[in-house]
């Protein structure tokens, strides 16, 4: 094992001021001739590997002619590394880790030139002639790093001096008429914007497109804009509006005693505002509102008839606050009466204005849900408090009717992001039955506009919807590079980079949205589509990947997608849920801490919107550029301890 190891050191060069001017080897170099015959054993696998890999890359030649010429390198390695990843390689990188020399383990980069690294030195340490194989590699451990970091730049651009991975942000709605929110944004760190185009309009994308750029230039550093198409997003159709009911409620500690009252906003009708420390806020007439003072008691009957009374604390020009020690319920029915100053006259109105909300439909494990082509037209809400079974299923439309058709019985479905999950039972022309078999115990909410994941079903739905083609008008007027959201095969990007022809933008980057079964499972061929662009990268869309592949396999799927996008030399965008808790409340958890981190291995990490966003961000940098010393992909880099 001594033998082996000087051999790999000189072969390396890694210390030529202590290498031997003279070297040759011999079985007492290698250790026991039983060492000889495992290098001879390995050499025969080897060369039948390379044989393999090289076969495989023929019989995909038709495929390398359409790949543009910038990765067509990078398409070969790729293939390669497929045909690697063909044979369980466990056995053979024992045994060669067992030699001291390369497993392989790390060679999704390079993949004939490390295996031919491997084969020189076993011909070496078995005194075999070798020839310099390196025209036939198409690319090598430093080349290799240079084309990823070449089609990382193109698609998205510098990274900033003090880390090497991009931080991408979601931009809330805001955006569009908030240039400082923009603006702060960039300053915080972000690199590259991301617009939903599955929310707000044509005139919401152009105005924050205008924020980022004008931001950018004063910021003096490039700022990438991606625009996400929907895509064929199945969907909830939307429920009717629950009635108008607000429910008052003061809190009570654990003796059932008022800690807190209820604290209601009455507002004029012509105002939406509500006041900040208010529990609800609902609209009067102005005359009636003018009377009140601080003091002024109002007298009601709630929803139920309960003899109900509020007391005036606070009044200016934005309406009163008053408070309820009790339980209430209004509606718009709702009377409210106080009395004169003298007591001998009394003063009413009706509740004017209270926000409906939107219906929802409580399901149990157990319960039947009818999804149906068509807006069934029922009233919207399982929230009976009797506990009885409703006499007929609940009901809700999907967004995409084609669905209902394509599905089979027996395969799952799940509901807003994996929340709700069920079995297909039954099936019609018209609706499917769906039995509720994963829920909490006291039921899940399910509302309209919710994501449904069908990870059984082989969907054939189109790339591109009429709605999809008109927003890529917009996006390729204002943005750097497109996302083709639930790609699935690779005629959806045959038929994103046509429409992109005919719009005069050929040149656009095309980011693939991986976040369906069959997308995983395609991805090879998909990759191997977009590499007829210049510009392409991967997005791991962990959410819906996550429920399509099943949670506790998203850790290996990620790892796969991340694998392969190094073997083609493609920048990754890392996305979905990094420093959700925290963008959402200003505190990280450990957790998600930890995940940034692991952020490292992809060219770019992209944040979610949230109230404290800008923290997030900054938060991110710091992250991110301390792990730039610890690791590179998924190499480790063993940089000097401090300790």
């Amino acid at each position: 094992m001594i033998g082996i190891y000087k051999c790999a050191m000189r072969q390396s060069n890694l210390d030529t001021r202590t290498a031997p001017r003279a070297f040759s080897l011999s079985a007492n170099d290698i250790g026991t001739s039983h060492d000889l015959d495992v290098c001879r054993q390995l050499i025969d696998q080897l060369w039948a590997l390379r044989q393999r890999i090289l076969e495989r890359e023929q019989v995909m030649a038709h495929e390398l002619d359409n790949i543009c010429t910038e990765y067509r390198d990078s398409a070969r390695n790729l293939i390669h590394y497929l045909a690697l990843r063909e044979v369980d390689m466990r056995a053979l990188q024992e045994q060669l880790a067992w030699l001291g020399l390369s497993s392989l383990g790390h060679s999704q980069s390079h993949v004939l030139a490390n295996l031919d690294k491997v084969l020189g030195l076993l011909h070496r340490l078995t005194n075999q002639p070798w020839q310099d194989k390196s025209a036939e590699e198409p690319a090598g451990r430093v080349s290799s790093r240079e084309l990823l970091k070449k089609h990382t730049f193109r698609l998205l651009g510098h990274p900033p001096a003090t880390r090497p991975v991009r931080i991408m942000v979601s931009l809330p709605p805001a955006a569009a008429t908030d240039f400082n929110m923009v603006r702060e944004l960039v300053e915080a760190g972000m690199d590259i914007a991301r617009i939903n185009c599955a929310q707000g309009s044509a005139t919401d994308w152009q105005a924050m497109a205008s924020h980022v750029k004008r931001a950018a230039k004063a910021a003096h550093r490039p700022v990438k804009l991606l625009m996400d198409l929907a895509g064929p997003k199945i969907r909830t159709g939307q429920l009717a509006m629950r009635p108008p009911v607000l429910k008052l409620k003061p809190g009570k500690d654990e003796l059932g005693r008022v800690n807190r009252p209820a604290r209601l906003h009455l507002r004029p009708i012509n105002s939406s505002e509500q006041m900040p420390d208010t529990d609800a806020s609902i609209g009067v007439w102005d005359a009636w509102l003018a009377r009140l003072k601080v003091g002024t008691s109002i007298h009601f009957s709630d929803a139920r008839g309960a003899k109900r009374h509020l007391l005036v604390i606070q009044n200016d020009d934005r309406g009163a606050i008053a408070e309820s020690q009790q339980t209430a319920y209004m509606t718009p029915d709702t009377t409210l009466t106080i009395s004169s100053s003298s007591g001998k006259k009394k003063h009413s109105t009706l509740v004017c204005q209270i926000t409906s909300q939107p219906g929802a439909l409580l399901l149990k494990v157990g319960d039947t849900l009818r999804l149906s082509k068509t807006d069934p037209g029922q009233p919207s809400g399982l929230e009976d408090e009797s506990g009885e079974a409703p006499s007929e299923p609940a009901q809700v439309a999907v967004t995409l009717p084609a669905v209902i058709d394509q599905v089979k019985l027996g395969e799952r479905i799940w509901f807003d992001d994996g929340r709700i999950g069920g079995v297909i039972r039954h099936k019609t022309d018209a609706w499917i039955d769906i039995e509720i078999n994963q829920a909490r115990p006291e039921g899940e909410k399910l509302t309209g506009d919710k994501g449904i994941n069908l990870p059984d079903s082989q969907l054939n739905l189109p790339a591109l919807s009429d709605k999809d083609v008109e927003d890529l008008a917009v996006a390729v007027a204002e943005a750097d590079m497109v996302g083709l959201s639930f790609v699935q095969k690779p005629g959806d990007i045959a038929l994103l980079r046509s429409h992109l022809q005919g719009l005069g933008r050929p040149d656009m980057g095309i980011v693939l949205k991986i976040e369906t079964l069959q997308g995983f499972e395609n991805l090879p061929e998909l990759m191997l589509s977009a590499m007829a662009s210049r510009l392409v990268g991967v997005m791991i869309a962990r959410g819906d990947l996550a429920v399509e592949c099943g949670h506790e396999r998203l850790a290996e799927v990620q790892q796969e997608i991340l694998w392969c996008a190094q073997a083609a030399h493609m920048p990754v965008i890392w996305a979905t849920q990094v420093l959700e808790f925290m963008a959402r409340t200003g505190l990280p958890s450990p957790a998600e801490i930890s995940d940034a981190g692991l952020g490292v291995r992809a060219e770019c990490v992209m944040l979610d919107k949230g109230p404290y966003i800008t923290q997030a961000i900054r938060t991110l940098d710091d992250i991110l550029t301390r792990m730039d010393g610890q690791a590179s992909k998924k190499h480790p880099l063993l940089r000097a301890f401090k300790a």
